[in-house]
């Protein structure tokens, strides 16, 4: 990263709700936790009361489209965007976590960059209403807990807010892009949620994923979304460099596919939507690569990373 460069603003959040009725949940829970989510921001955020953003006079100062329907630039120098890459991702609980009984805690995660933490507690309160609300198909309600907050290099987990609080405490969200491990000739990302990298608009199955495609499309999303949400356009000096780099890369992979169904309001139908799950391996030259691999963890990779999709930890390191 360019040394010139400010720190990138970057956060976990770990929101804990303890449910009034049993929470029956999907295989995979990303798409129905993003879209309560969107749902409650636009309640709490349109003050001109419209179906849609496209037209309206405040588009540019509300809060609801710079969170979760950031829309793209007039121009740009790598394509045109209708949208630019959100400044979100939603963490889900646990792949296969089917029901949350009534008394229990439903936890789960919500990774926020540069622009939209400013904007945390009114996104914790569009969580709020969500839940309480009631989530799934029975509409099961629930009340907000706790908040905590992970940063950086450390998996501890700092409370910032519980029920009864009447604000969210001071914390740091700076982050540094470094990674305080050594650097390894070896080291093994565990896909926990699917990887979905494609092609031409089509998916790699695992068989076809390579190093250089995986270091390409994350760097191509942190630089982006450093851009859109960081006013930081030279967060990576040489990505190409990189890129190349990951092509010498000797790797292996244990990695299935996964395939789950989410229903997309927007084109009225049921979507199944797939993608890798497990351990790669890489070998190599890794000391330059590492902290962008360890941003990963916070961003994902591929797509649909907003629904908490291509979410990886490092796992070993030798």
């Amino acid at each position: 990263m360019s040394t010139d460069q400010p720190k990138l603003r970057l956060a976990r959040y770990r929101f804990g709700f303890r449910m009034r009725a049993r929470l029956d949940l999907p295989d995979y829970a990303g798409s129905l936790l993003r879209g309560q989510f969107g749902a409650a921001l636009h309640q709490v955020s349109c003050l001109a009361h419209a179906p849609v953003c496209e037209g309206c006079p405040l588009r540019t100062t509300c809060p609801y489209p710079a969170v979760f329907e950031a829309p793209g630039p007039a121009a740009h120098s790598l394509q045109n965007f209708s949208h630019i890459p959100n400044a979100y991702v939603v963490e889900p609980p646990p792949l296969g976590t089917r029901q949350v009984e009534a008394g229990e805690m439903l936890h789960f995660g919500l990774v926020l960059f540069g622009q939209a933490l400013r904007h945390l507690p009114l996104i914790s309160f569009a969580l709020q209403r969500a839940v309480a609300g009631g989530l799934g198909r029975v509409r099961a309600s629930g009340a907000l807990e706790t908040i905590e907050v992970q940063r950086n290099d450390t998996e501890h987990l700092e409370r910032i807010w519980e029920a009864g609080d009447t604000a969210i405490a001071e914390h740091d969200t700076d982050f540094e892009v470094v990674s305080r491990r050594a650097a390894p000739g070896r080291l093994t990302l565990a896909f926990h949620t699917p990887l979905r990298l494609q092609h031409h608009g089509k998916p790699l199955r695992p068989q076809q994923l390579t190093p250089r495609k995986l270091v390409a499309d994350l760097l191509r999303r942190a630089t982006l979304l450093a851009e859109f949400h960081a006013d930081s356009r030279n967060l990576v000096d040489d990505p190409s460099a990189l890129v190349r780099l990951a092509d010498t890369l000797e790797h292996r992979a244990t990695l299935r596919w996964h395939d789950w169904s989410r229903f997309s309001s927007r084109q009225q139908r049921e979507m199944t939507l797939g993608g890798a799950l497990g351990t790669w391996t890489l070998e190599g030259t890794l000391e330059p690569l590492l902290p962008w691999l360890h941003l990963g963890q916070w961003l994902h990779v591929g797509k649909n990373a907003t629904l908490g999709m291509g979410g990886y930890t490092i796992v070993e390191c030798a």
